[in-house]
């Protein structure tokens, strides 16, 4: 007698958005198993965006569901989605630019570790919290700037505290919309190490348009065009799928696959 499937960490099914006449998103079936790393890459319009704000709550669907471990979310609001174990991060970095390093982190695990809204405890007295944002410091590479507010880290280290807010609630769902948009290629390199260490063992769900982080990043590669999923595969199948490299990928795969077998 064979085992029943797991229970995907994200579904989504049949998910549709419509803005008046205009659909967006048009009938996206998709499944990511706990633990799995997939990137989502398209053409700009493709929906990528809306697909992620369907996802965590920022827009209803016009129809479709999407399934957290097997829960529905229709009719939640964000900060519920997040209390449930899904966390996103945004195309523009959305941290506490006045609060420390420390701060910020510690701001992050606060809810997860029960204590919510309470003013009545002094924060410097919260060990666990203290821990937490001090071990989450250490995982994005930032305990050496730990008392630097955050408006004053350079732009690849404000995107680094951004993923470090963005774990640190304990989600075990992680969304991150683009997150090396605007990092030089040495930064991005960094960058990519963060990610995989500070996600691992989590569920992630990336946003990029750098097909070298794409490739060195993702377990699957979805690929959205018009608002539809045309390719759900591995890389390597993705790369050598005439539909995507006629859709997105183009001539840029073609001259890749040309210069690799030339070495």
């Amino acid at each position: 007698m064979s085992l029943p499937a797991p229970v995907p960490a994200l579904e989504l099914r049949g998910l549709r958005k419509s803005f008046g006449k205009t659909e967006i998103i048009r009938g996206v079936d998709l499944q990511v198993q706990a633990g799995e790393r997939v990137a989502i890459i398209g053409p700009n319009g493709a929906g990528k965006s809306t697909l992620f704000n369907l996802i965590s709550g920022r827009f209803a669907p016009s129809s479709g569901d999407v399934l957290l471990h097997g829960q529905s979310l229709l009719g939640k609001k964000p900060f519920e989605i997040n209390r449930l174990g899904l966390s996103r991060s945004f195309q523009i970095t959305n941290i506490f630019p006045k609060l420390s390093v420390f701060e910020n982190l510690r701001c992050s695990v606060l809810w997860s570790l029960g204590y919510g809204y309470t003013f009545l405890r002094f924060l410097a007295d919260l060990s666990d919290a203290n821990a937490q944002a001090a071990g989450l410091m250490e995982r994005i590479g930032l305990a050496h700037k730990r008392d630097v507010l955050a408006m004053d880290l350079t732009y690849a280290e404000q995107r680094a505290l951004e993923v470090g807010i963005t774990i640190g609630g304990g989600a075990d769902v992680v969304l991150l919309d683009e997150p090396t948009a605007g990092m030089s290629a040495s930064e991005t390199t960094r960058f990519v190490a963060l990610i995989r260490e500070a996600t691992q063992g989590k569920t992630l769900l990336t946003v990029e348009h750098d097909m070298g982080v794409v490739f060195g990043l993702a377990d699957k590669i979805a690929v959205l065009v018009y608002g539809e999923v045309i390719a759900f595969d591995s890389p390597e199948a993705v790369r050598a799928d005439p539909r995507v490299q006629e859709a997105y990928l183009g001539s840029a795969v073609a001259d890749a696959q040309v210069a690799g077998q030339g070495h």
